[in-house]
């Protein structure tokens, strides 16, 4: 019985499965939204990078988020999601980085969930229940 427990390639499909989809329904409302890479836009123009970089938020929250789902090219989807990630804090949640929320969790604990949970299948990769196991 504790043996069927000891299963690798269910846990990273646990996980590939969990990152992938909670990003890619962020890429999704962005998708439905227009108005929310404008805001991005603006964000990347004040760091005083060109605007067409806000783009790169459907690779990180759409195509990275379906090519871990699948598990093919995993490494490389948990690097762009990490990356995503790593961009999101630094243009929208620069300045809750050392602070608390309300219920007394870390106030990017949804972000660093993502970032932490794409660094994993970074090392992870995708186990056998992939498109591609790696």
């Amino acid at each position: 019985m504790l043996q069927a427990l000891h299963n690798d390639a269910v846990g990273k499909l646990i996980i590939r499965l969990s990152v992938g989809v909670l990003i890619l329904l962020h890429g999704v409302a962005k998708l439905l939204n227009p108005g929310s890479l404008s805001w991005i836009g603006d964000q990347v123009a004040n760091q005083g990078l060109p605007v067409f970089l806000a783009y790169g938020v459907l690779i990180g929250e759409v195509v990275a988020p379906i090519m871990a789902i699948a598990g093919w090219q995993t490494r490389i989807a948990g690097l762009l999601m990490a990356g995503n990630m790593v961009v999101a804090i630094f243009l929208a949640h620069s300045g809750e980085l050392f602070t608390l929320g309300r219920s007394g969790g870390w106030a990017l604990e949804l972000q660093g969930m993502f970032l932490f949970g794409a660094l994993a299948l970074v090392f992870l990769g995708s186990g056998r229940l992939a498109v591609r196991p790696d």
